[in-house]
């Protein structure tokens, strides 16, 4: 009996010191987690610094060509909108006076000199025409490829050929796309090989998403009837805003575009989400629209208040998917460009002041950042939401 009372003591103790053990390899684990996070969002945030150091040099050497050595003072406005603009050149780097470049396809069809495809670097960041077109970087058409003349001028009719080129958002779309793809395939392809295998790699990542978007989105909001249907374009909206949400943040290439945070890419989404709710209305859901129930006639007839009410409701709807996802995703890429470029503006000040407004721009950078990581999850999870309770509501059924 003594023996076996040592033994138990003894197995008690190791279990005692397994737990410790455990519990001080897990509390280890989710420091170095956290110290690396930490690391990450300090690159992220210098290389963002970097990034605009970049940008300003190279706005700087485009004005002292077009002014011919006249110094103008840096422009907050002009520089935070060309930052978040789209461009037909993916900018890298910037050393000294040399800006490197991923030039991008040039796709024009004019009704004069028909289809031309050509690279970026054609144009010299916008310094040079090529083959009767010109990139413009100011006046009337700033940002936009026009056609010229024999002169040399641009055409008074049809200035602007149709343009299908790949931009930086574009390019940006596509390889968030290829990449949802490859994610998403190698997840299904582990499910038909190993259906009772526990899921390890990007699976164990992407699952708990998939099942929250179906149990906590899709199913509460839709129905069990009726939510595998829109199952497919929930978990392709959510993904699409939150990797390119993820992938903006990302200073150097393949990341920094800011897809999101552009109204026509935002706009596009909304339209998916607005095409779906009014295809899957059913008789009930514009029932409810034209002549909703439990409402006083005077409110209908003669004058249809009501239902220009309800109409009025189902186009906003979409609008305001296309805004809130917009402006977020906009305003947040707006205030960290705003901050490093106090560092410029004071610079301009004192050269001392550069050094107390620097550690102070970079800070408040490194919180947005961290604000900006939490922003992206959190507008690809509203957007998807409202998504699914629109078709929820077009595919409610009378009770």
């Amino acid at each position: 009996m003594g023996y076996l009372t040592f033994l138990r003591k003894n197995k008690k103790q190791n279990n005692q010191k397994i737990k410790l053990n455990n519990f001080t390899t897990n509390i280890l684990s989710v420091r170095r987690s956290i110290f690396i996070g930490i690391i990450l969002l300090g690159i992220i945030s210098l290389g963002r610094l970097n990034f605009a150091f970049g940008t300003i040099e190279e706005k700087k050497d485009s004005l002292a060509i077009s002014s011919e050595g006249s110094h103008d003072k840096f422009n907050t406005v002009e520089f935070i909108f060309e930052h978040i603009g789209d461009s037909y050149e993916w900018h890298i780097l910037t050393i000294g006076h040399n800006h490197i470049s991923i030039p991008l396809p040039i796709i024009l069809y004019s009704k004069q000199k028909g289809l031309n495809i050509f690279l970026s670097s054609k144009f010299h960041h916008g310094n040079e025409s090529y083959k009767g077109f010109s990139w413009q970087h100011e006046g009337k058409y700033k940002g936009k490829i026009v056609e010229l003349g024999e002169n040399g001028e641009i055409l008074e009719e049809n200035p602007l050929p149709y343009n299908f080129s790949i931009t930086k958002l574009v390019l940006s779309i596509f390889m968030a796309s290829i990449l949802m793809c490859w994610v998403f395939i190698s997840i299904g392809k582990k499910y038909k090989t190993g259906i009772d295998v526990a899921p390890t790699g990007m699976q164990n990542l992407f699952e708990p998403i998939i099942l929250f978007i179906k149990n906590d989105i899709a199913i509460p909001s839709i129905g069990e009837k009726y939510y595998a249907k829109f199952m497919p374009f929930l978990l392709s909206v959510f993904f699409f805003i939150w990797f390119n949400n993820m992938i903006g943040l990302i200073p150097i290439f393949p990341g920094g575009a800011n897809v999101t945070g552009n109204i026509a890419v935002t706009m596009v989404l909304a339209l998916f989400t607005f095409v779906i709710t009014t295809i899957n209305g059913n008789k009930h859901y514009w029932k409810e629209i034209i002549n909703a129930p439990g409402v006083p006639w005077f409110l209908k007839f003669p004058i249809p208040i009501m239902p220009i009410v309800e109409f009025t409701g189902v186009i906003t709807k979409p609008v305001v998917l296309m805004i809130r996802l917009f402006a977020n995703i906009l305003a947040g890429h707006m205030v960290v460009i705003v901050f490093f470029s106090l560092i410029f503006i004071f610079g301009a000040l004192n050269m001392w002041a550069v050094y107390g407004i620097s550690i102070i721009s970079v800070s408040f950078a490194f919180f947005m950042t961290l604000l900006e990581l939490l922003v992206a999850l959190i507008q690809a999870y509203v957007f998807t939401l409202l998504s699914a309770i629109y078709f929820g509501m077009a595919k409610a059924e009378h009770h």
